[in-house]
């Protein structure tokens, strides 16, 4: 079947909240979205890693995201929710404040990111949508870790899964 070039390609995202900001991740790098559990500690990591969590025998690292992007810490309430994501073949669960739908957004509402100028790293963001009354930020979630962050990560799962076999 032939697509019409004249119609505009439409992907599907999660959108969720931190603070009042609302962000999206592309739906197809979600494995899964849970409540928030008990996250255990791992000593010496950097402060925005939460720790891991067994999530049906899987060790999955959790960040939290509020404190990757320079946010204040905040206490988890009932909308708190981790949302485990695909990375470069390792799982990490991301906490948000509050997940809030799966949208759907025509490829003609996204818009390049906003260039800040060569001291601020946005280049997390792969893309700004307009949904409704809120500008949505589209993170590309390859790219909110370093190289040797994700290293660390995979350690971090590896060394925590051993341990509980």
């Amino acid at each position: 079947m032939e697509r019409n070039p004249l119609q505009s390609r439409k992907e599907r995202y999660l959108t969720f909240y931190l603070d009042e900001e609302q962000y999206g991740i592309a739906i197809d790098r979600i494995k899964e979205i849970i409540a928030i559990m008990k996250v255990t500690n791992v000593p010496k990591t950097p402060e925005y890693m939460r720790g891991v969590i067994n999530l049906r025998g899987s060790i999955i690292p959790v960040v939290d995201t509020r404190l990757r992007f320079g946010m204040h810490e905040r206490l988890p309430d009932m909308h708190t929710t981790i949302v485990i994501v695909e990375v470069e073949g390792i799982s990490i669960g991301f906490i948000v404040d509050r997940v809030e739908e799966v949208a759907t957004i025509d490829e003609a509402h996204l818009s390049e990111p906003p260039n800040f100028g060569g001291h601020i790293d946005t280049d997390f963001i792969c893309s700004m949508a307009q949904i409704g009354e809120n500008v949505v930020m589209i993170l590309d979630v390859m790219k909110l870790f370093e190289a040797d962050e994700l290293l660390d990560l995979e350690q971090i799962q590896t060394t925590q899964t051993q341990i509980g076999e």
